[in-house]
């Protein structure tokens, strides 16, 4: 198609004008002329349907002269290239090819020529442009050709929704590249709620009016139109927008009923009185749909209330025991509301262009909604059940001295049966009682002592020992209150002070040395510390306290006093003069290798490894030897041993298995720590007296135990059935004494000597 445009004619009359002008220039001074042409504008629609080649248009010129023409620039020998070409010779412009207004240049910029043909000499270069026309060839594109969102049902009208987004390729200076948002359809048609678009140039806003409902609706599909404005031909496309509503608390749960027993027995606690079941119509499941319940009326918190996560019920329950005595019946009021806030929303009246008129209560709004709560009366009946006797006081506590007699009556107990239907008796028994104090009357409920309370003994904490006391009443079934003595203990004075060790170790040298001793008591003060100590015996310039009053004072050892075993006895007296006389025993020894006598004896009881290769190789020789012995041996024969034997014996008038009597003991010098072979008589004697002192106690730690029938077998009775027993007078062998060793020759004699002199 060419297209000619009558408009430019003016502009070319004076561009031939000018031509003229430049002309007449030359003429007059004596320059070349060139020749004028007159230059026409040209426009191509994109996309020409052809056929091609196809003329556009001609250049027009005033005068002919024998030139040739040349075209170039977009659209010639520059993209888009081969689109364009010129007639040489009859200034045509020709078309070979389509354009795209979206992709190509808007307007081709050329540049046209003409030459001499003998010469070849360009006598004029023009600009030429050619103007690319759009058409609609494209329709608007959406974002995305699904579009999704999840609102609550609680949102409000007016408010975003969602926003859509659409693209068109075509001039948007033109009506081919504008467009315009409608909604074509909205799946389902509900009469609560009205969808509408709003525009912002390629964007478009969803808006609703009304009130959104899930049990309505639970989700919308609204197809969206972008349609463009071309003249000729308009395109559109289309979109989806899936709207989900999610549920919200637009319903108040509903009591529907009630089971249970609505009964508790006196004292019980954790027991299930009551169901309480509701109806919502929210989603099941949902934060809309679970109940929360919440009791009115009872003050003291015996109750507590919980929602079943399955059945959505309402679980009442006793937490605190209850007293029929008290009150016999407990009148509650329990409402029910959701775990999130209820909110409402009801049409009034639809408007016309604009907003609905709505009623609602928006949630978290300051307006109050406790009154749309639903609550249900529920009276819980207490049961009367045998309750157990009940000490006045729960706990008694009584001061007594410790020593006192046996029997003596500390306290009195009290109980009360507070059964108002049940009243009955009881009887008073003793419970806990860890060494057996006390006892106490069946009726009466009297405790007295059973036996001599004593402040030191291990079961007394903090000088208080306690008792536990029952009172069971007679009932079906029996019940039992407990009560508690409490007895706290005045101290005696009746515990001497002792050693707290009786065995110490002291160095042995030049200068006086000295050793920390310790005296306790068991009572307290005035009865205990500080003690006053008091060395007996011949101690003058060997032993000697430093100080002599205090619960730790300092035995010195005087140079005169040598190394061995030494036994003292020393008076420790109480703050009242109560005082008892300790046996010490003193280790003296020489502490120049070892920083006292028990190291010393560890490191000389060492052995090197060579040494004790020798001790192994010897026992082997020693066994080899006993072997061969042993074979080697014919006769068994009793060699009587050297009556001078490594012991001594001293006469003795008690011949009873033992004695209590008190060994006076005599001031002994100590015998060396290590014993000779042979004792003398006076070493032996030496030896016993210290050892009776060692072993030898208070009398005041001395049990007397009296008689004490276990049990009574009655008189004893003739039994023909047993047999007599027999025993022979005598069946002593003296030949038995003939061959003893000297040290049991020595106490025969001593014991029989009748038959040592046959």
């Amino acid at each position: 198609m060419i297209c000619f445009n009558m408009r430019t004619l003016p502009v070319s009359f004076l561009l031939l004008l000018s031509v003229w002008s430049v002309c007449v220039w030359a003429d007059s001074g004596k320059i070349r002329q060139k020749r004028a042409w007159i230059i026409d504008s040209f426009s191509i629609e994109e996309e020409h349907p052809g056929p091609f080649p196809y003329i556009l248009g001609k250049i027009t010129i005033d005068k002919y002269y024998l030139l040739n023409f040349k075209l170039q620039g977009q659209g010639v020998d520059k993209e888009p290239k081969n689109i364009l070409s010129i007639d040489k010779d009859t200034v045509e412009i020709i078309v070979h090819g389509k354009l795209d207004y979206e992709k190509d240049p808007k307007v081709l910029f050329l540049d046209f020529e003409a030459k001499n043909k003998s010469t070849n000499i360009v006598n004029t270069r023009l600009g030429l442009e050619i103007k690319i026309l759009d058409i609609n060839d494209h329709a608007p594109e959406f974002q995305k050709s699904v579009y999704e969102v999840t609102v609550d049902e609680s949102h409000a009208q007016g408010k975003e929704v969602l926003i859509v987004q659409a693209t068109d390729e075509d001039d948007s200076t033109t009506n081919n590249g504008t467009f315009i948002f409608t909604i074509k359809s909205v799946t389902p048609k509900t009469d609560n709620v009205e969808f509408y678009i709003q525009q912002q140039n390629q964007t478009g806003t969803i808006y609703f009016k009304g009130c959104l409902d899930s049990e309505k609706a639970q989700k919308y599909t609204v197809l969206v139109e972008a349609k463009d404005k071309g003249e000729k031909i308009q395109l559109s496309n289309t979109s989806t927008v899936i709207i989900n509503i999610s549920d919200n608390n637009n319903n108040l749960p509903e009591f529907s009923g009630k089971t249970g027993p609505g009964k508790v027995k006196e004292r019980e606690a954790g027991v299930e009185v009551l169901r309480l079941q509701v109806t919502d119509r929210d989603v099941r499941g949902s934060k809309a749909w679970k109940a929360k319940y919440i009791i009115y009326g009872d003050k003291k918190e015996i109750f507590k209330i919980e929602t079943d996560p399955v059945t959505n019920e309402g679980i009442l329950t006793v937490v605190k025991p209850m007293d029929y005595e008290e009150q016999t019946y407990h009148n509650l009021s329990i409402s029910v509301q959701n775990e999130i806030p209820y909110f409402s929303c009801k049409i009034k009246r639809k408007v016309p262009n604009a907003a609905w008129e709505l009623d609602q209560i928006l949630p978290n709004s300051d307006k109050s909604v406790t009154h749309l709560y639903n609550s249900i009366p529920v009276t819980i009946y207490v049961e009367d059940v045998n309750d157990p006797p009940v000490f006045i006081p729960p706990v008694k506590h009584v001061a007594v001295t410790e020593n006192i007699d046996v029997g003596t009556s500390l306290t009195t107990f009290t109980a009360k049966d507070m059964d108002g239907s049940y009243a009955n008796t009881f009887t008073f028994i003793k419970g806990e009682d860890i060494d057996g104090w006390i006892t106490v009357d069946a009726k009466t409920g009297q405790v007295s002592t059973a036996k001599i309370l004593d402040r030191e003994s291990p079961f007394v904490l903090d000088g208080t020992y306690t008792v536990k006391l029952y009172a069971v009443d007679e009932g079906v079934p029996p019940m039992t209150g407990t009560g508690t003595l409490v007895i706290h203990l005045i101290d005696q004075n009746d515990n001497v002070p002792i050693l707290e060790v009786n065995t110490i170790s002291i160095c042995q040298d030049k200068e006086p040395t000295m050793v920390n001793i310790t005296a306790v008591d068991l009572d307290f003060p005035p009865y205990g510390s500080p003690f006053y100590f008091e060395l007996l015996g011949d101690v003058k310039d060997k032993w000697r306290l430093e100080p002599s009053h205090g619960t730790t004072v300092g035995l010195v050892k005087e140079d005169k006093v040598f190394s061995g075993h030494h036994m003292l006895q020393i008076k420790i007296s109480d703050q009242q003069g109560l005082y008892s006389t300790q046996n010490l025993t003193v280790k003296v020894c020489d502490c120049s290798l070892t920083h006292n006598c028990q190291g010393k004896m560890v490191l000389n009881a060492r052995m090197g490894s060579v040494a004790i290769w020798l001790l192994v190789l010897s026992v082997l020789t020693a066994m080899c030897f006993m072997s061969l012995l042993i074979t080697c041996k014919i006769e068994k024969k009793m060699n009587p041993m050297d009556e001078e034997g490594y012991s001594n014996l001293m006469k003795t008038n008690t011949e009873s298995k033992g004695t209590d009597c008190l060994v006076i003991y005599k001031a002994l010098q100590a015998v060396s720590q290590d014993p000779p072979p042979v004792y003398s008589d006076q070493q032996f004697s030496q030896s016993i007296y210290k050892k009776l002192l060692a072993l030898q106690t208070r009398d005041d730690q001395h049990v007397i135990y009296k008689p004490h029938c276990y049990a009574d077998e009655g008189q004893p009775t003739d039994n023909g059935e047993l047999d007599a027993i027999s025993i022979p007078e005598d069946d002593f062998q003296p030949e038995m004494l003939r061959n003893l060793d000297s040290r049991f020759n020595r106490l025969a004699t001593i014991s029989r000597p009748d038959l040592m002199r046959k």
